[in-house]
Order: C-alpha cells, then structure tokens, then sequence
C-alpha cells in the first residue's frame, strides 16, 4: 500500500476558483478568436499579424499556466510564481484591448462587398470574442490585485501593474518614433528618445528581478532603488514632457499644425503628436507610481 505522504498531486482550486474560471474562459476566447481568424476571418498587413500575435501568445501562456498551477509544477521553476502571474495578467490585458480595438478598426466593415459575407460574419465574431478576452483578462487583474494591508506580491499592488503599463506606454512610444518621426533632427529630441529608452529598460529590469524573485539577492537596497529611481524617471519625463513638445510643434523648429500635404499614415507630424500625448500619459503613471510607492513593501517570495 502506497502511504500518502503530503497534499494532493492535482490542485482544483487551480481550475474551480473564481481566478481560475477566469482563466479557462481566457483560453477558451483566446483559442475561439484565432481560430475564427485563422478559419475565415483573415487578416493582413503588421496590425492584423500583431493581432495574431497577440492572441496566440497570451492563449499559450495562460495555458502554460494553468497546467502548472493545476499539476504544482510551478514550485519547481525559479521564479516568483505571485509576480510573475500578476505582470502576465496586466501585460495580457493591455495586449488584448489592443488587438481588440486594431481587429476590427483595420478588418471589420457592415458591407459583403468586397470580401462576402460569410468573411465578414466571422470577423464580427472573432472581434466579440476579442472582446470578451479583454475582460476576462481584466478580471483576473481585478481579482489579484492587491488589497488595502494584504500581503501579496510586488506585481499585484498598483506599483507593480503600473510598472507593466509604462514599459506598454514606452512600446507605444518607441513604435512612432520608428516611424518617420525625425527624432534626429535635433539634440533635444534626441535627449527625450535616450529619456525613453532609459525608462523602460529600468523598468523592464524591476520588472524582471521582482518576476525571478531576486530581489533579495542583490547587495542594495532594491525597495528603495525603485523608489528613487521612480522620481527620477518623473523628473525625466517631465523634461521630456516640455522639451519633445517645443522643438516639434513650435514654429521656430517644427510646425503648431499637420502640414496640409502629409500623407495619412507617413506623416512625421502624426508621429510626434502621439509621441507627445504618450508622454503626457506615461509622466502621470510615473507621478501616481511614486505616490503610490510610498505606501508598499516588497515581499519577493510569493
């Protein structure tokens, strides 16, 4: 006779918990949404293989997780399995309202003509299930976050979900200045773009310690560190924040207005205007970051 010698090998509560109905409904939208794409829908150019991307990775992740926390194989990996579920779930959200509002800004219309209507009827459903991703993956977020005085990871108080927002922010970002934006054409716009850059990798890399769970390794102080360099990044920002605007919409460096003969899509006007309004937005996060920062401990084992 076999003795038993601890709790049982199979975890329920992984599958049966409001959480983990949460997450088989995100596998079973992520997977239906897809799939419908991929069947009939279609789609085409970078925002529909973004879109692709987008549904296909965090339908593969969310499954990754749900077997480890179903089989408890996840106390056997190196990391913190607390941060690391909280960063997905938020980086997921983000991605999903993307690919959710791109899917059928770019690919659904009313009209059969000209791609016929059984093309269009399924890409009204993929678009639904998108949706209806999103809010599945925003309700895990919803119901992980941390509450007022719970022990809980890093990842899950509104720090940590902040820090996976501004590094999205800085994607964002990045992504127009790729795109004939002309940062080159002076040496302050250059300062803001090295602003950016020097952000997010910062970010990227408290992220990645609080997701590995090393932060007790490291020979300084990592709860203080991010909280220095959160005011730092918020002075950074609020140079870049007087500095990209100037030397882009003023008449002596650039132009107040969108230049009548620019063409949609490829206008470095429309790309500095976004950059500038991302900006904005990320020197709010980092302003109610730091706000919020004063009030947590890191806790690196959960």
């Amino acid at each position: 006779m076999m003795e038993s010698t601890g709790g049982p090998y199979l975890n329920t509560a992984a599958v049966t918990s409001p959480v983990g109905t949460a997450r088989l409904l995100q596998m079973t939208f992520g997977c239906t949404t897809f799939s419908l794409v991929a069947h009939r829908g279609g789609f085409s150019a970078a925002y529909g293989t973004f879109c692709m991307f987008v549904w296909t990775f965090c339908f593969a992740v969310t499954v990754f997780i749900i077997a480890c926390e179903f089989t408890h194989l996840h106390s056997c990996l190196s990391l913190s399995w607390g941060n690391f579920t909280a960063a997905f779930a938020m980086l997921a959200t983000l991605m999903s309202v993307t690919a959710a509002v791109i899917y059928p800004l770019y690919f659904v219309q009313l009209d059969c003509y000209p791609i016929g209507c059984e093309v269009r009827d399924f890409r009204i459903a993929a678009s639904v299930f998108a949706g209806l991703l999103f809010i599945v993956y925003a309700a895990e977020v919803f119901l992980t976050r941390a509450k007022p005085g719970q022990v809980t990871s890093y990842m899950a108080t509104v720090s940590g979900l902040l820090k996976i927002v501004q590094a999205f922010v800085a994607c964002i970002i990045f992504g127009a200045l790729v795109n004939d934006s002309q940062h080159g054409k002076y040496v302050a716009t250059q300062w803001c773009v090295a602003v950016y850059s020097f952000c997010f990798v910062v970010t990227v890399v408290v992220v990645a310690f609080s997701v590995t769970g090393k932060t007790a390794l490291l020979w300084f102080p990592f709860e203080r560190s991010v909280v220095i360099y959160t005011f730092g990044a918020v002075l950074l920002y609020v140079s870049a924040a007087v500095i990209w605007p100037v030397f882009c919409f003023d008449s002596k460096y650039g132009s107040p207005r969108r230049p009548g003969l620019c063409a949609k899509g490829r206008c470095p006007w429309d790309s500095q205007l976004v950059i500038a309004i991302f900006t904005y937005v990320n020197l709010l996060l980092y302003v109610v970051d730091l706000a919020y920062s004063q009030r947590i401990r890191f806790v690196s084992h959960l």
